[in-house]
């Protein structure tokens, strides 16, 4: 057999952490594979390494906009992919127009289907975006004879919106990059934080809408006025809320003393960021399954954390939840966990005993006995 796979919009983040990793470690031999064609920009199928059963394609239309990779799906792949002699085309990035059968895609982002969230973004063209991938998306999923989730909660949420699918579905979470594990360390008595060596906390994260740092500035000052040695490392691209952030830090750290806002770190220099690290933080209140929390665990961090989305389905008892909007539940969290060095040591153990659970291997494994399953049902 011979699988396609349709990365023409896979052009960043996680969606291109996912198809690297899956196509590193996957043996598609053994599944009734035979050769994978796979189309992509050429940014993407760099990242991917060369295997003899791969045959990367890149087509220029990808590099020319959205609209352009509209029409190429639409009106090409689904003859490409007929010349290719693919027996089953996978799209991971969630959207398909081809009408190629039989077809398998992954849910990867819940922000369309979540209207609380979406009204975050107010008139803006962002959700004039998020509406037509809610459209693109649900339909795509009504249509394709397999749908991949990443959590059990992603599946609820989208067929909340989609109703129940026709096509098969099943839970297959990401994993997590070897290079992210550390075992936890010894932990810091609490007393033991000065304003010389105070308590490190990171949020990794694009700083959007639905993200909340500044929710977590606003906590960190609280905990700093009642007298705690505590510091913010943020890191992440700036993204739609990088003005109301900012604008949290000038009102409440004016000249940057407790607050550190870092920018994009690139993919490889992160888990020392993490090592540099006494707690981490996520705050979110939409994800699908967020590869920052993952990393956080594998990091061996204890983890004060959102109690939305699928982040307890994830982190279970290895955490301190709280409502992300609350800056009061925030700094509670953070106390809870700065004040105990052994609740700090028992759940930081936790959550690194977890994060074993999500390995790229197994991902492949799945994602690939999936693939496999649906393309020898629609030859029988």
């Amino acid at each position: 057999m011979i699988l396609g796979i349709d990365a023409s919009n896979i052009r960043k983040g996680g969606g291109v952490t996912h198809l690297v990793e899956l196509l590193r470690v996957a043996n598609p031999l053994i599944h009734g594979f035979d050769q994978v064609v796979i189309w992509s920009t050429l940014g993407t199928l760099n990242k991917i390494e060369d295997r003899e059963w791969l045959h990367k394609i890149h087509d220029p239309l990808f590099e020319s906009g959205l609209i352009y990779r509209l029409f190429w799906q639409r009106f090409r792949l689904k003859q490409l992919a007929h010349e290719a002699g693919c027996n089953l085309l996978f799209v991971p990035g969630g959207s398909d127009a081809s009408n190629f059968q039989p077809l398998v895609t992954i849910s990867q982002n819940m922000l369309p289907f979540e209207w609380r969230e979406l009204k975050r973004f107010g008139l803006s063209l962002m959700t004039v975006k998020l509406m037509l991938l809610r459209f693109a998306q649900g339909r795509t999923f009504r249509k394709a004879d397999g749908v991949i989730f990443l959590t059990q909660y992603a599946r609820d949420g989208v067929q909340q919106v989609t109703r129940k699918l026709a096509g098969k579905t099943i839970n297959i979470p990401h994993g997590i990059k070897s290079n992210f594990f550390s075992p936890p360390r010894p932990q810091t008595d609490s007393e033991k934080f000065t304003s010389e060596r105070p308590c490190r906390l990171i949020y990794v994260s694009i700083i959007d809408a639905y993200k909340h740092q500044w929710e977590v500035v606003e906590a960190v000052a609280k905990l700093r006025e009642s007298g705690l040695s505590i510091v913010l490392d943020l890191i992440g691209p700036p993204g739609a809320a990088i003005g109301r952030l900012e604008q949290t830090i000038d009102r409440l750290d004016p000249d940057r003393t407790f607050v550190k806002y870092h920018g994009a770190v690139t993919y490889d220099l992160l888990p020392e960021s993490y090592k540099n690290a006494d707690i981490g933080i996520f705050a979110s209140s939409c994800e699908n399954m967020p590869n920052i929390l993952l990393e956080s665990m594998a990091a061996g961090l204890p983890i004060a954390c959102s109690n939305l989305g699928p982040m307890p389905e994830m982190l279970g008892d290895a955490g301190v939840y709280f409502n992300p909007e609350q800056p009061d539940e925030i700094a509670a969290a953070i106390r809870k966990l700065l004040e105990s060095s052994e609740l700090r040591a028992n759940l930081a153990e936790l959550a690194f005993q977890q994060a074993q659970l999500y390995s790229w291997e197994r991902c492949a494994q799945e994602t690939f006995d999936f693939l496999s399953q649906i393309a020898r049902e629609h030859q029988r």
